[in-house]
């Protein structure tokens, strides 16, 4: 079964960085967009970053300049490098298909940025 597993969160302070990792297994990984999508308490799911199939890749305009996405095909990985974190970056970090999220969400992986 499909199954996306996500890493790597923690407590960071202001200014600081993480690494994300999501593992992905259960289907074609190679033909799918993928991205890193976030959700803070009380607020909706949203998405932050994307890259395709081909290696494109997009972002929120609350992290461009910030995050950076990336994805290994032989592994079947996406990571999310976050620099220059703040604490509005706090929430929930998930990875999901794009554009739009077929699979089931995975546990996801905190992120809290606060001194």
């Amino acid at each position: 079964q499909v199954q996306l597993v996500e890493s790597g969160g923690g407590l960071v302070q202001p200014g600081g960085s993480l690494r994300l990792s999501c593992a992905a297994s259960g289907f074609k990984f190679t033909i799918f967009g993928m991205g890193w999508y976030r959700q803070a308490p009380g607020q909706q799911r949203e998405l932050v970053a994307r890259c395709t199939s081909g290696g494109s890749t997009d972002y929120a305009d609350s992290v461009k300049g910030r995050f950076t996405i990336s994805r290994d095909n032989a592994k079947n990985t996406v990571n999310l490098q976050m620099n220059s974190l703040k604490p509005e970056d706090t929430a929930v970090y998930y990875c999901n298909t794009v554009p739009n999220a077929i699979w089931s969400w995975g546990q996801g992986t905190q992120v809290t940025v606060s001194s």
